[in-house]
């Protein structure tokens, strides 16, 4: 077996037995970045002389016995909106630029506190908007199973860079799924923990209120001992949770006895590709066979999840962007007459066309005349969403789901609708919305062999119970295991 084919948690055992050293893992991942990234262009930076000096740093401090975590020396990315100190982060945008932060997010904090080896700053859809990776400024990243379609996004470089065997694990953030279904368009495992349990400070927001960071690795196991990492009490973050956390690594016993799990019906209807609901039932099946009790059950809020998700996200992030004007950093337009002008030119030519789209329904939705109508009507069905999902599970354990309605689109199929991008959010959008935790896992191949992910929900802080089912399934399973084989985009 490859070095790169080891999990991260294996790879961690690997450093500190001695088998093999943290420079030598750093310089097998950075070769595979460069013989890979030309063709899925999964990352926009690549570190290879800092993270060379990292590994060695850190070889240093294992060996000393100072680093002794499970990830200690294990190299990672992470993704291009979370801030990196004297690092470039420019969210996949032209009006940022070569913006360096002169801070380190509290997420790269931890990282570099668990012994972290930072490979490089991953690919995205601008500011996170977009569910296809294509909205990148530096251009789309491709799905490693098929360089002819998507990885899905916003969090698509981290999904492919996993999959495609160029890090052990990855760091995402989940505004409305885009950990959780670049995922599972990708083959890997990636969960969207509870709203304020990883903290947002140095996460350049889209939507304040359901933006949440998070991990894509191979297996249940890796995303736990990476949110054992990162979780905890911020208080450069008023929204982060004082609550206590960590230990899910150790709480992952695979037994499902007793644990009751709802299929909710109303999400395996019309628009729902018939493969994709044949592998996720599929997957209650293997779940049942572990312990658990498995039903259907109704969810009839589904319908109202895609608009109220959009009229809130948009409103927010038209507000948090209004900072990128050009006179703080970034990139400044040229030839501009006066201070608005110098806005309107650099907003103009900085932003790209999904961004400037959501800016524009999020002024209109706030706007006076507008505001009762759009978001305070959506702010009121979000709490009815967050009060039908807490009455399942006054009844249930978890919810199995699809991830998306279908596998991996090709590229340019939802540029093309932005409609019909938007609609591929249905099954993720209510997580945020409910401030819930969500995983995805590998649970098969369509036809065409593709990745299908299913998706398991919990309660507010009830990720032990999420990633204990997902590393149920995945002890009886290998769909996490497989690694991508197609190099086309011909089909």
């Amino acid at each position: 077996m490859s070095l790169l084919d080891l999990t991260a948690l294996e790879l961690g055992r690997a450093i500190k037995r001695g088998e093999v050293s943290v420079p030598e893992a750093t310089q097998a991942a950075l070769e595979a970045i460069q013989a890979k990234n030309a063709e899925n262009n999964a990352f926009i930076t690549v570190l290879n002389d800092r993270a060379m000096e990292q590994a060695a740093e850190i070889q240093k401090k294992i060996s000393a016995g100072e680093l002794t975590g499970p990830l200690a020396g294990v190299p990672l990315a992470i993704k291009d909106n979370i801030c990196t100190k004297g690092v470039k982060t420019s969210c996949a945008s032209k009006i940022l630029g070569d913006f360096q932060p002169p801070y380190d997010a509290t997420l790269t904090e931890k990282i570099n506190a668990a012994g972290g080896v930072v490979l490089g700053k991953l690919n995205m859809d601008e500011f996170a908007m977009g569910s296809t990776s294509e909205t990148s400024f530096y251009g789309p990243t491709k799905n490693p199973w098929d360089l002819g379609r998507v990885p899905g996004g916003s969090s698509g470089g981290a999904a492919a860079a996993v999959a495609a065997r160029e890090c052990w694990y990855a760091i995402g953030s989940d505004t409305g799924g885009s950990i959780r279904q670049p995922a599972s368009y990708c083959g890997v495992t990636g969960i969207k923990p509870t709203y304020g349990t990883v903290s947002r400070y140095g996460l350049i927001a889209y939507a304040s209120s359901l933006d949440q960071i998070g991990p894509l690795a191979r297996t249940a196991e890796d995303c736990a001992a990476v949110l054992d990492a990162i979780q905890g009490k911020d208080p450069r973050d008023g929204t982060s949770l004082d609550v206590p956390c960590g230990h899910l690594l150790e709480g992952l016993t695979g037994d499902l006895t007793g644990m009751k799990i709802g299929i909710p019906t109303d999400c395996f209807g019309d628009g729902l590709d018939s493969q994709v609901s044949e592998k996720v039932l599929a997957a209650a099946q293997v779940l049942k066979a572990r312990g658990a009790q498995v039903e259907q059950c109704s969810l009839p809020i589904m319908e109202y999840v895609v608009p109220t998700y959009y009229i809130i996200a948009a409103a927010e992030a038209s507000s948090n962007l209004s900072r990128f004007d050009g006179v703080k950093y970034g990139w400044r337009a040229e030839g501009y007459e006066d201070l608005t002008d110098l806005y309107n030119k650099t907003r103009t030519e900085g932003f790209g066309a999904e961004v400037k789209r959501r800016i524009l329904l999020g002024t209109f939705v706030l706007s006076t005349g507008y505001y009762d109508a759009y978001y305070k009507k959506a702010l009121q069905v979000k709490a009815v969403i967050k009060q039908a999902f807490d009455a399942a599970f006054q009844k249930y354990d978890l919810l199995l789901m699809p991830v998306a309605p279908t596998t991996a689109p090709r590229l340019g199929e939802s540029l093309s609708n932005p409609l019909q991008m938007y609609l591929s959010d249905i099954y993720t959008v209510s997580v945020n919305l409910a401030g819930l935790p969500g995983i995805s896992i590998p649970c098969g191949l369509d036809s065409k062999g593709m990745p299908v992910g299913a998706q398991l929900i919990g309660p507010a802080l009830g990720e032990q119970k999420v990633l204990n089912a997902a590393r149920a399934f995945q002890l009886d399973t290998d769909y996490h295991k497989l690694v991508p084989t197609i190099k086309g985009g011909d089909r």
